[in-house]
């Protein structure tokens, strides 16, 4: 039963670990980024183009239907040489010299044609399964761009956090140089101290005035950045609140899970079907094809000049029509040789997936440098956070010293106002430090591919 508890606790702690916990306003705030994105929405339309493009492909397997009608009046003249006849007994020749036949009338056409592939040596089906692949790995390039904009939505409100920490190591700094000037006045009032001590007080409550323009416009520039990522007003980004905590990452840390990895793993596979597509090219394209036509000649004349006597005969057509006219067949095309063209289709396909694998091998080293850089770096911070902690806490300490020092005398106005400015320095440090971690963690799981995954609401 021990033994059974400590692996559910095991099992939870890793969980955990393996978690980032954010609250909910923030969550709402990082998907409202999302949605508002205008690049990433035109890389979501870029990824439905390419799946129009396949379907348009595809399209190519279902029979083509056509209608087409046509009418027309003709004119002309036909003109005929023929081998002259010469009758035995009379000696007469007919068809002597050109005959002529004029001729006039009406025609109309009409009907409908289905057209369909039945074999394209697989051009269709890997046309198809190439667009397939590079629409998955077009989807798959997003995910880095949406941890991007995770990252500086974080950041962004992280900093106003900074701030708003500064605001109010500012406003206890304030009251307490307060007091202190209060009792500096009373003192110089009893001529126990000197005008010397109240305008150093005076001068430390100024630069504390100037810090706190200086956050104002920072903050205002914050506030700006998060409305052009969020559309955020300014209520809304108020509305935004949770505590500002170091992140824990697991110990064991990978980046098999890279969105840009499997991206170049679905273009290596477009490729590689863009190359049976052209392969393809090499086989025969067989169709079948049906029509239904109407066709008919009306109100036709001809004349001509009979032979021998030379009159002019008319011949009139009131219609001759041919209908039903049923057609069903097969059709072969096969390209046995277009140059060299083919060729050089193929051997373009083969480089295009050679390509791919090098750049896929130089993308995975790069990340793997990437991911010990961020977690170097992580680890750094981590450590370095443990230490501000320390500092802090002496800087607390040392103030409430020198208070008690400075209100008997045993300091100086100086050593006072020093402390005053470590506690604002190191709290201000600790809490810049908390920052800076947590974007070294937040670029440690972007590197892993993990980012979105452990991202939690509270």
């Amino acid at each position: 039963m021990f033994f059974l508890i400590a692996f559910v606790s095991l099992n939870v702690f890793a969980l955990k670990a393996q978690q980032v916990q954010v609250s909910k306003s923030l969550m709402q705030a990082i998907d409202a980024a999302l949605n508002k994105d205008l690049d990433l929405a035109n890389h979501y339309l870029e990824t439905e183009k390419i799946g129009i493009e396949r379907k348009s492909v595809l399209n190519k397997y279902i029979p083509h239907v056509s209608a087409n009608a046509l009418y027309g009046y003709f004119d002309n003249t036909l003109t005929l040489d023929i081998p002259t006849l010469t009758l035995p007994l009379t000696g007469t020749q007919l068809f002597s010299g050109n005959q002529q036949f004029n001729n006039n009338g009406n025609l109309f056409f009409g009907g409908l044609t289905a057209k369909a592939v039945l074999f394209s040596g697989g051009q269709i089906l890997n046309g198809a399964k190439a667009l397939d692949a590079k629409k998955k790995g077009t989807e798959l390039m997003a995910e880095p761009k949406k941890d991007e904009i995770i990252k500086e939505v974080i950041n962004a409100f992280d900093l106003i956090r900074l701030l708003n920490q500064a605001d109010q190591l500012i406003n206890e700094s304030e009251i307490r140089l307060k007091k202190e000037n209060e009792r500096v006045e009373k003192a110089i009032a009893n001529g126990l101290a000197i005008p010397y001590d109240r305008d150093k007080i005076k001068l430390a409550v100024l630069e504390l005035s100037s810090k706190r323009l200086e956050t104002e416009g920072k903050r205002k520039v914050l506030y700006q950045k998060i409305n052009m990522l969020t559309h955020y007003e300014k209520a809304q980004i108020d509305a935004v609140v949770y505590e500002l905590d170091p992140i824990v990452l697991p110990q064991q840390l990978n980046a098999d899970n890279r969105a840009e990895l499997k991206a170049l793993e679905s273009f290596k596979n477009a490729y590689q079907y863009a190359l049976k597509k052209e392969k393809g090219t090499l086989l025969p394209t067989v169709g079948a094809f049906g029509s239904y036509s109407y066709a008919s000649v009306f109100g036709a004349n001809s004349s001509f000049n009979g032979p021998v006597t030379g009159n002019t005969y008319k011949l009139k057509l009131n219609e001759a029509t041919l209908s039903p006219n049923l057609m069903v067949g097969a059709a072969l095309k096969w390209d046995i040789f277009s140059g060299f063209e083919r060729k050089h289709k193929i051997d373009e396909a083969k480089i295009n997936i050679k390509q791919v694998e090098n750049q896929l091998a130089a993308t995975k080293e790069k990340i793997g440098l990437q991911l010990q850089y961020n977690n170097t770096q992580y680890e750094t911070l981590l450590k370095q956070l443990e230490i501000a902690d320390q500092r802090e806490k002496i800087a607390k300490h040392n103030l409430t010293v020198a208070q008690k020092q400075y209100s008997l005398g045993l300091i100086n106005v100086s050593e006072r106002l020093a402390a005053e400015t470590d506690i604002y320095q190191v709290s201000l440090n600790k809490v810049n430090l908390t920052i800076e971690q947590r974007k070294a963690a937040f670029e440690t799981l972007s590197a892993t591919g993990n980012l979105q995954n452990v991202i939690q609401v509270k």
